[in-house]
């Protein structure tokens, strides 16, 4: 069983799930991406965690797969609550260079895994 905690991906995308969360605060009171929005953001800890658990690295990869999927889901969720003026440039530059980092970061970890 692999230790998910000494990931640094894990331990950035859990970062990055507090900074979405925190952003939600300045939403509108009753937007309905917010939930949406955290809930994306929560899954790419929880399917990196979650993966780690499995015995194959054929499970863990699928695992990391599921969490890139939730992480262009919340990269496309940034991009419309910036059009939606719910995020300032600055705040929507930011998420968006972190989240395609987390992106870039699975993709080259699901390799890694899938050439062991």
């Amino acid at each position: 069983m692999r230790n998910f905690r000494n990931y640094d991906i894990w331990k950035d995308s859990m970062l990055l799930a507090k900074n979405v969360c925190q952003c939600t605060k300045t939403f509108p009171r009753y937007s309905a991406i917010i939930n949406q929005i955290q809930r994306s953001a929560i899954s790419i800890p929880s399917n990196i965690a979650e993966g780690a658990s499995r015995s194959s690295s054929t499970e863990f990869a699928r695992y990391l797969e599921i969490s890139m999927g939730s992480a262009f889901e919340l990269e496309t969720q940034i991009e419309l609550s910036y059009y939606f003026q719910y995020l300032d440039e600055e705040n929507y530059k930011k998420l968006i260079s972190d989240i395609v980092s987390i992106e870039k970061r699975i993709s080259t970890f699901i390799m890694q895994i899938r050439s062991k």
